[in-house]
């Protein structure tokens, strides 16, 4: 494992944007284009009533509590050495590439500009929000941080689901127009679908690494062949949830044509791909959550 004892050499800017792991981000835009989505469809005409830059502040909180997330995962399972034999993306801490403090410091600045915007959507809107924001950053580091990490209980998918899923896609359409249309919370649970199945893909890949240190995944729990029908099934059900949205905004069915990327990714995971050739699905996952993302929103703000 690497510490702060150990000699690091100093990490570049493409380094940094390695270490925020850019393929995990689709998670943390998404909920907010169809939070977004869900209030611009909400009036009489498009975006009536939607205060935007809220929006914009919405979307900055989301990308930093997922890079700070990011950052204090490559931290803690750094110095506890569950990444010095990985299959995936580069890991700064365990490589050696950043020192652990670095990567620790870099984790609670950008936790920090992710609270200061949530503050000012406070202000802006209702208090309790900072209540709710305290408690996504304290899930953010308790992940694999921490002296019980729920990440390494099985436990990171229900708080994937919870915070990417509901709180960012109904929080952002309740700053957007202070009111949340039922719809919204239809609409979340299709979201938080398809993070988890980013989070479910990665754990996949990382079985064998995780078992072997006693990081009890959900994967890890549930084995290589459930965990591989999960992911088929999380990726389906966030196409049924669009669906089922278009009983109130019809043309929230352009979702399904998400399901044409998503049939690759599929195939590959129900075939057996392991190791370093489930990488390349961890990219098609996200590519695939992105455009879910793009038509259901286009979609949910048509009507």
């Amino acid at each position: 494992m690497t510490t702060d004892s150990n000699p690091a050499s100093s990490p570049t800017l493409s380094d940094w944007v390695a270490g925020a792991r850019p393929r995990t981000l689709p998670a943390a835009v998404v909920p907010v284009v169809v939070g977004a989505a869900c209030a611009a469809g909400a009036g009489d005409s498009f975006g009536d009533g939607v205060m935007w830059w809220r929006v914009g502040l919405a979307l900055a909180v989301s990308l930093l509590l997922q890079i700070g997330v990011n950052y204090a995962n490559d931290y803690s399972d750094g110095v506890k050495g569950t990444d010095d034999v990985r299959v995936g993306p580069m890991r700064l801490v365990a490589t050696g590439t950043a020192s652990a403090g670095a990567v620790k410091r870099a984790a609670f600045g950008i936790l920090f500009l992710a609270a200061i915007a949530g503050l000012v959507l406070a202000v802006a809107t209702t208090w309790w929000l900072i209540a709710v924001g305290a408690l996504a950053i304290l899930a953010a580091w308790g992940y694999t941080g921490g002296p019980k990490p729920y990440g390494y209980l099985g436990l990171g998918e229900l708080f994937v689901f919870v915070f990417f899923g509901l709180v960012a896609t109904v929080g952002t359409t309740y700053v957007a127009i202070e009111e949340v249309p039922g719809i919204t919370w239809l609409a979340a649970t299709g979201v938080g679908l398809g993070a988890c199945a980013l989070l479910v893909i990665n754990n996949l890949r990382d079985i064998p690494t995780d078992r072997e240190v006693g990081k009890r995944t959900l994967a890890v729990r549930l084995g290589d062949r459930r965990t591989r029908v999960l992911y088929t099934g999380l990726l389906v059900g966030a196409i049924v949830a669009a669906a089922a949205c278009a009983f109130e905004r019809r043309w929230s069915l352009l979702a399904i044509l998400a399901a044409v990327v998503a049939i690759e990714p599929i195939r590959k995971v129900l075939r057996g791909a392991t190791g370093r050739d489930l990488i390349p699905v961890l990219g098609a996952t996200g590519k695939t959550q992105l455009l879910y993302g793009l038509l259901f929103s286009v979609g949910l703000a048509l009507g």
